[in-house]
């Protein structure tokens, strides 16, 4: 127990119990929200039992005042009162575990040094990742275990657009496991895919940010990081419209860029159709029968033609548009609708599935091609971070993209039959690629990666404006939740029932950089103010990246690769 003054004593006035008791502050002393406070007591048979916990709410107010018009005669000095303030703790720790109440006029210490660590369970965390300051300016550190799969996976970020900050975040937390000591030897081996969805602030991580300065170094240095920008980044990037040669589509970098696409052969032949059709409408609809039925023949009858092109029935497809016309023509003649559509499907119902289609070339053609060589299927380039850039894409090219990425790289997984080395997987607008209602091909998959992924070492980090709006189990099997500020709306629904009822108060008015963070040692999320990012997070923040770092990039597997965002975040 520290020796210095203390902040109080336990109030007698107000229940103590095992989980929870009150505080009067001795005068000259000040107890503010989410401090670290301890208290001892002398069991009988037991010895000193120590009760942590943090603070969770703070009063202040007249003891002796009868009325509300009493205050003016209290301060005018004609009625006596006293200004009395008071804290209330939510406990995290009791050590040895004898839950017995803290007693009236014992003496409450701000914890300190070791006394903070066992207060916080940092103590028994045997590797640490760097989260960021609480409000006295002291460290927060997470347990690996809990993000890396060895007893817990996958981290859930909410809160509302522009302000909450949570792609920031997210990068922020990425950079903090690959930079400390908490994943070892692994870190050099572990991968993350970043899906960019805005403008492109991501396709800079590599990019020092010339908006540090000393003492945002200082910060990073005091958590035993060196600031600085991801060591290890490549870009991919859809071609440009009408590009015949596959060109990216990026406008702020001009190396360490790659187009990706599929080919006609890919497209048939790994049955990417149902990606097409992922909108979680899509799948209540009849015509998702034609879907895979489609998907089936053209996986049976296409044969690759070489550069990309396929053969059916002996006629020549080198376009996407050429494709779907051609599906069109088969489900439009009555000899060929059986085949292509099922016995069982009516003709509105072909349709229906012939409009959507049709309405896909447009967004998708430019995915799909015909005319450029095959790419590899696995999208982990050699660069230990891989910003696929969506910004440009409209809505169901998008979410083609995620769909086929997501299990292209869970089949890999899978087949390597490990879960080392972690492959991370940042994906922002959880709540559109996985609804609470309704069902997709991309929902079942994020599914899949929520429940089986830590077996696999596939690990999500999923953000989203409304928790309320994801899938239950998703949110559920996350064992890191963050949250950053939310909407008065948002912040009563159970899904953020992990908060107390005065964090739910305060999370309406969090500023950028501040988020609350629950992890599974801990009963109470800590408020954690994450430092200024030292990587740029848009083109105009970008400084030169270090030339090691630049001649380390590596493109992903393409013929065609170039030669070789969030709102600020005060600490």
């Amino acid at each position: 127990m520290t020796e210095t003054a203390p902040v109080g004593r336990v109030l007698g006035t107000e229940d103590s119990t095992p989980l929870s008791f009150w505080v009067g502050v001795s005068e000259g002393q000040y107890a503010q929200l989410d401090d670290v406070l301890t208290t001892l007591r002398t069991v009988p048979g037991v010895g000193q039992v120590e009760t942590s916990g943090v603070v969770t709410a703070v009063r202040s107010r007249h003891e002796g005042a009868q009325f509300d018009s009493d205050v003016f005669d209290i301060a005018s000095g004609l009625l006596p009162a006293q200004i009395q303030e008071a804290a209330e703790v939510t406990v995290t720790r009791v050590e040895p575990e004898v839950f017995v109440p803290p007693q009236p006029g014992q003496p409450v210490h701000r914890a300190e040094g070791a006394d903070r660590e066992r207060a916080l369970f940092f103590d028994g965390m045997t590797r640490k990742i760097p989260l960021g300051f609480s409000r006295d300016g002291l460290p927060v550190v997470l347990n690996p275990d809990f993000l890396d799969g060895t007893r817990g996976a996958h981290v859930s970020i909410s809160g509302v657009s522009g302000v909450a900050t949570k792609t920031s975040f997210a990068t922020w937390l990425l950079y903090s496991m690959l930079n400390s000591q908490a994943l070892g030897g692994e870190a050099k081996n572990t991968k993350a895919l970043i899906f960019n969805v805005k403008g492109e602030d991501l396709l800079l991580l590599d990019h020092p940010n010339s908006r540090t300065d000393e003492t945002i170094d200082d910060h990073y240095h005091r958590l035993g990081l060196s600031p600085g920008a991801f060591a290890s980044v490549s870009v991919l990037a859809p071609p440009r419209p009408g590009d015949v040669n596959g060109t990216p589509d990026v406008a702020c970098r001009s190396t360490g860029v790659a187009p990706f696409y599929w080919t006609l052969d890919q497209f048939c032949h790994q049955k990417l159709l149902p990606f097409v059709f992922a909108d979680a409408d899509d799948d209540r609809q009849q015509y998702t029968m034609v879907v895979h039925q489609v998907a089936a023949q053209l996986e049976k009858t296409a044969q690759a033609k070489g550069n990309g092109s396929i053969v059916i029935d002996g006629q020549h497809l080198t376009t996407y548009d050429g494709l779907v016309q051609y599906i069109c023509d088969r489900l439009s003649d009555e000899d060929d609708r059986t085949q292509w559509a099922g016995s069982a499907v009516g003709l509105g119902t072909v349709n229906a599935f012939i409009r959507r289609l049709v309405a896909s070339e447009r967004d998708v053609g430019r995915l799909v091609r015909g005319d450029l060589a095959p790419q590899a299927d696995s999208f982990t380039t050699d660069a230990q971070v891989t910003v696929v850039d969506l910004h440009n894409l409209p809505d169901r090219a998008q979410r083609f993209v995620v769909g086929v990425i997501l299990r292209s790289e869970f089949d890999r997984k899978e087949k390597a039959g490990s879960a080392r080395p972690l492959q991370f997987i940042v994906l922002d607008e959880l709540n559109k690629y996985a609804p609470r209602e309704g069902s997709s091909p991309i929902k079942e998959l994020l599914l899949d990666i929520a429940e089986r992924g830590r077996s696999l070492g596939v690990i999500l980090i999923g953000a989203q404006q409304t928790a309320s709006e994801v899938e239950r189990r998703i949110v559920a099997n996350s064992a890191i939740k963050v949250v950053g500020r939310l909407d008065a709306a948002e912040a009563g629904r159970p899904e953020y029932g992990f908060l107390s009822q005065a964090q739910r108060q305060r999370v309406l008015m969090a500023k950028p950089g501040t988020m609350f963070v629950a992890q599974p040692e801990l009963p109470v999320p800590l408020v954690v103010n994450f430092p200024f990012p030292t990587w740029a997070t848009r083109p105009s923040e970008a400084g030169p990246p270090p030339k090691s770092a630049a001649s380390s990039v590596t493109a992903h597997h393409d013929p065609f690769a170039l030669s070789d965002h969030d709102d600020d975040i005060p600490f």
